[in-house]
């Protein structure tokens, strides 16, 4: 079943709204593919005007930035202590933007977006 990213059907108040065309095809969105520990797998895909995104499927380092040096370090991603965005992922693995992850450094915080980005890019945290 596709994913249809258009206008409601409905007005915030709750009442109906007559759509004065169809559903478009660029309307369509993408099933989920979530980001995991692992070994790197990546994942290209073509997006409007013949663009293109690189999606992570798993991952195994992540370019941890301490703030105190400025310097940034290539660090293997041990697992997932917390996710904000839901809690189930950090018995899945599943890393994206906000996740607190356990690397070689020390605790980090994500800052990227691993789906659409196609590398984990986070800030150890003091």
């Amino acid at each position: 079943m596709a994913l249809w990213q258009g206008k409601s059907k409905r007005k915030p108040s709750g009442g109906r709204i007559k759509l004065s065309r169809g559903k478009r095809k660029f309307e369509i969105g993408r099933e989920k593919q979530y980001t995991k520990v692992g070994p790197q797998s990546l994942k290209k895909y073509r997006t409007k005007g013949a663009n293109s995104k690189t999606r992570m499927l798993s991952g195994d380092l992540a370019n941890v930035m301490d703030r105190k040096t400025n310097e940034v370090t290539r660090a293997k991603i041990i697992s997932v202590k917390s996710n904000p965005a839901n809690p189930n992922y950090v018995q899945r693995n599943i890393i994206n933007k906000g996740t607190t992850i356990v690397t070689e450094v020390g605790d980090a915080v994500v800052t990227s977006r691993p789906g659409q980005k196609g590398s984990v890019d986070a800030v150890l945290v003091e």
